[in-house]
């Protein structure tokens, strides 16, 4: 792209100038680099409520550094709030509409940089989107972790209101007086939710991938480091902008492979999945499914935070944070990529040391022997399915029953809480898929209550949908060809025997070719569940699950 800085210049540029007048700047400032800063905050959502403090230590900052910021907002939202409503299904859309929305406003505004500030889910992969698309000098800040509640002496989050909620309470395990208090307690403040969901997966990935200042992710929203934190971004993007280092120089085939081996290595989100192979789209880089289970089988799981072990994110970063995690993966990782700090990740690593923990193990003696990511298929998912061993019991692990079939979240969590699903079955939630959905829809309530109800360990859940970052127990999703386009997951009949085999990545029907191709010929899909507005536009783009699930066709 040209230089902005000349569009301001001259005669020419004279409409330019009195529009920034009006908004206040000066001759001064427009003579200096303009830094775009595109704030997710909200007063709703903890994970975001900070943020506006932030943003003032970041334009601190840029001023500070000779930088003229521009703060302008975009979408923000928080997927526990939709839980339980058909509005969950907006939540995968959003990363392509705020993708949108940081390319619209950056290229009319004529940014010379970019500073994204989000903490959540699905915020912070369309950010990162957004800046590719733009591709001037950027950074991410995220807003880091909250701190753990307490109750009766043990800490506790949000998952677990979610678990008691759709499970523990039904199932008649907890008093409603219980679940009150836990209420009151798990969501002490500022920051997102404090497991290995996605907001905190991505947080982590984010400075992995060199997109986000080195030392940055795990910061907790409540400590006065955030706001320290904020302030050097602010100087850093400004150095940026006058090195002309770009997310096309940082975001690369190598580092986007390292965030998958990070992904693997902390037993992160599946949905992290999606929001890898979509960076790598938006690049023209083609991460094939296949690449997570390969190097799933190489690279260890040597973070145990909940739900993949005991600690909480805050722990982690008591124990140096991601520079201290990728020390131990060294050996696994590209070193040569740039980052934002204006180094490569082998120059961000030489004085790190990592101490003992139990948090971050080591490669030779993990906390589990693979990776956090499975890629499962057979006649059930021939495009694959995937789900997250480190998070499955063990007796778990393979698993063959009847088929219980159903075709929406609410559907499932009312046979589980009415006493109809039984030790030994599958749960089958199909047409919940990217066109299905529409918008590949996070199961929350029926995986909340398998393992609320103490049925992970004798019940499976499988879906062309996909879950939350919160979620464990043997629960395999992004099931594709998905149902809604006449996968084989639209054929299952009840009763019929599902055979799952996560250690040999298989998951099949007992039936038989001939016997699948009658079914599929007596197929016809249903009407749409959603015919208008942005869902309906995302199901007619969309792309399958294994390439991402973005609001865009590509060309093959």
């Amino acid at each position: 792209m040209d230089n902005h800085r000349s569009r301001f210049d001259g005669p020419q540029a004279a409409h330019r100038r009195a529009i920034y007048k009006a908004a206040g700047f000066g001759d001064e400032d427009l003579r200096r680099p303009h830094i775009g800063i595109a704030n997710a905050w909200m007063e709703g959502n903890p994970a975001l409520m900070h943020l506006r403090h932030v943003a003032d230590a970041v334009k601190a900052g840029i001023w500070q550094a000779g930088g003229v910021p521009v703060e302008f907002g975009v979408f923000s939202t928080c997927g526990n709030i939709a839980c339980g409503a058909e509005t969950i299904k907006y939540e995968l859309v959003i990363r392509d509409v705020m993708a949108a929305s940081i390319e619209i406003t950056s290229l009319v505004q004529l940014f010379d940089g970019l500073v994204l500030l989000s903490s959540c889910d699905n915020l912070i992969p369309g950010q990162i989107m957004g800046a590719i698309r733009v591709n001037v000098p950027s950074l991410l800040l995220t807003g880091g972790p909250m701190l753990p509640g307490r109750w009766r002496g043990s800490p506790i989050a949000a998952p677990a209101v979610n678990e008691a909620v759709y499970g523990a309470l039904p199932a008649g395990l907890i008093e409603e007086s219980e679940l009150a208090e836990m209420e009151e307690v798990a969501c002490p403040g500022a920051g997102a939710c404090p497991v290995m969901g996605t907001a905190n997966t991505m947080q982590i990935l984010s400075e992995v991938l060199g997109i986000s200042p080195s030392g940055t992710a795990t910061i907790p929203a409540v400590s006065s480091n955030r706001i320290q934190s904020a302030r050097r971004a602010g100087r850093q993007i400004v150095d940026l902008v006058r090195r002309g280092i770009r997310p096309t120089d940082v975001i690369t085939e190598q580092s986007l492979r390292n965030t998958i081996v990070a992904d693997l290595a902390i037993g992160g989100s599946t949905n992290a999945v999606l929001h890898i192979i979509t960076l790598g789209r938006e690049l023209g880089i083609d991460i094939d499914l296949e690449e997570f289970d390969k190097m799933s089988r190489r690279v260890p799981c040597i973070l145990g935070v909940v739900p993949n072990g005991p600690n909480y994110v805050v722990d982690l970063h008591e124990a140096g944070g991601v520079p201290a995690l990728l020390k131990r993966l060294e050996p696994l990782l590209a070193l040569d990529c740039m980052t934002v700090d204006g180094r490569t990740v082998a120059d961000n690593l030489a004085g790190v040391t990592v101490r003992e923990s139990e948090v971050i193990a080591t490669l030779d003696r993990p906390i589990h022997p693979e990776g956090g990511i499975a890629v499962l298929k057979g006649n059930l998912a021939p495009n694959g399915a995937i789900v997250r061993p480190t998070a499955v019991v063990k007796e778990m692990l393979r698993h063959s029953g009847p088929a219980r079939v159903f075709e929406s979240d609410q559907a499932a969590l009312a046979a589980i809480n009415e006493g109809r699903i039984r030790p030994g079955d599958v749960i089958v939630v199909r047409y919940e898929g990217p066109c299905g959905g529409p918008g590949l829809e996070e199961l929350m309530m029926s995986t909340d209550a398998l393992y609320g109800a103490g049925l992970d360990s004798s019940v499976a859940l499988i879906t062309d949908g996909r879950f939350s970052g919160f979620n464990r127990g043997p629960i395999i999703g992004h099931v594709s060809p998905e149902a809604m386009i006449g996968g084989p997951i639209a054929l299952v009949e009840e009763g019929d025997t599902v055979e799952i085999d996560i250690p040999n990545r298989s998951l099949s029907l007992r039936l038989s070719d001939a016997e699948l191709a009658g079914r599929r010929a007596g197929w016809t899909a249903p009407p749409p569940k959603v015919d208008r507005g942005i869902l309906a536009l995302y199901a007619r783009t969309a792309e399958p699950a294994e390439r991402g699930a973005a609001m865009q066709r590509w060309k093959d």
